[in-house]
């Protein structure tokens, strides 16, 4: 039997940690024994907790922000769990948990060390000093990794132009859900009255963190736009976060709000999507969102920014319409033609659910799982798989 332990900073309601999740309760329990090391914060710990035959350790000083007496002790805490635990395999998630989680590992011996980037912890909205030094951790980071594995094709292209990768080195692990949880037949737009909304209206919506890399101001800038030229459709956002005083000012001043319904945090994600129309997301940058699987496997269109994977998991043209981060014109113009061409929507929303394999998360883990039973048959300096794309 080979122990795994997965490490990520914090169990809050998000896709890479709903991917995390979904992997270490899906990993046979013969083969293997499954540990999960995380901050104990986060509105996901109720479901760790109910994930039959899985060690839980919880790291109180594992947080997500820079507190360095804080992370000194983080480090130190898991050093020590990976030397009484010797696990076989560490697989850390994110940026956080990625650098601290790795190098405790490797100081504390572990014969294999697995990195999932779920994006990265730097982005092209940040201070060039601050970019940096997140590269840099990265680039040398890399180096004690024998397995580094990417959600999406352009982050690992990123990785490679900023010598935080070579090509070869990484494998292809979509951030990915249970498809089959999207794709019910169960009837549509049930919640519409809960939600006080119209049952003529177009219901256009979004699935995201209130926080600036999931940019929600500019999804109400676009409702505000959509809103100018027509009145018979109604937006909502489930998610919530440090941006919603900003995101509710924003509504005002726009004077939209008899429009606009914030969902606040959902657990009933099926029936969030059964409910809308169109879906949006305006990301300035991420790895391989969760909602895009989502979203196509229950069968809607998708608006979508090119930020990093999007172009991946949204065809534009076929599955949904992609636009450049920040285009509000087109964001708006784009959910417009969606509204007015409702044979468009399901055509589009179709083609998507008939790709939505490929973003299932059975899929993820089996080819993670591929890359595991390798560390049980090669030396840690021969682990590497090569890249399937």
């Amino acid at each position: 039997m080979m122990k795994v332990f997965h490490v990520i900073t914090k169990l809050e309601l998000g896709g890479a940690q709903k991917v995390t999740l979904s992997t270490v309760e899906l990993l046979p329990k013969g083969p293997y024994q499954v540990g999960l090391a995380s901050g104990p914060q986060g509105m996901l710990r109720e479901h760790a907790e109910s994930i039959p035959e899985i060690e839980l350790f919880w790291i109180p000083s594992l947080v997500r922000e820079i507190r360095p007496l804080k992370d000194i002790r983080a480090f130190l805490d898991l050093y020590r769990l990976f030397v009484r635990e010797k696990p076989e395999i560490v697989h850390t998630h994110s940026s956080k948990a990625g650098i601290l989680g790795r190098w405790a590992a490797w100081f504390a011996g572990v014969p294999n060390i697995f990195h999932t980037a779920h994006g990265f912890g730097f982005n092209d909205y940040q201070g060039k000093a601050a970019q940096l030094l997140y590269v840099w951790l990265e680039r040398i980071s890399a180096r004690i990794t024998t397995q580094p594995v990417m959600v999406s094709q352009a982050n690992a292209r990123r990785a490679e132009e900023l010598g935080i990768l070579k090509p070869g080195e990484w494998i292809l692990c979509r951030d990915a859900v249970h498809t089959e949880d999207f794709a019910s037949d169960a009837p549509r737009r049930l919640s519409l009255q809960q939600w006080a909304i119209p049952p003529d209206r177009t219901v256009v919506g979004m699935v995201a963190c209130f926080k600036p890399q999931k940019s929600p101001l500019d999804f109400i800038d676009m409702a505000a736009r959509v809103l100018a030229a027509r009145r018979d459709v109604h937006f909502v956002i489930a998610g919530d976060g440090e941006l919603r005083p900003e995101v509710e000012a924003r509504i005002a001043e726009h004077e939209i709000s008899n429009h606009v319904t914030l969902l606040g945090w959902q657990r009933d994600m099926p029936e969030i999507y059964r409910n809308l129309d169109v879906f949006v997301l305006t990301s300035l940058w991420e790895g391989q969102p969760c909602v895009f699987a989502e979203a196509m496997a229950s069968g809607l269109p998708v608006v979508a920014t090119a930020a990093d994977g999007a172009n991946e998991a949204v065809l534009h043209g076929r599955s949904g319409l992609v636009c450049s981060p920040r285009d509000i014109d087109g964001l708006a113009d784009a959910v417009l033609r969606l509204i007015a061409d409702p044979q468009l929507r399901r055509r589009m929303g179709q083609a998507g659910r008939e790709r939505a394999g490929e973003f299932d998360i059975k899929t993820s883990v089996s080819r993670l799982e591929a890359a595991y039973r390798a560390c049980a048959t090669t030396t840690p300096d021969t682990t590497a798989v090569g890249n399937p794309a």
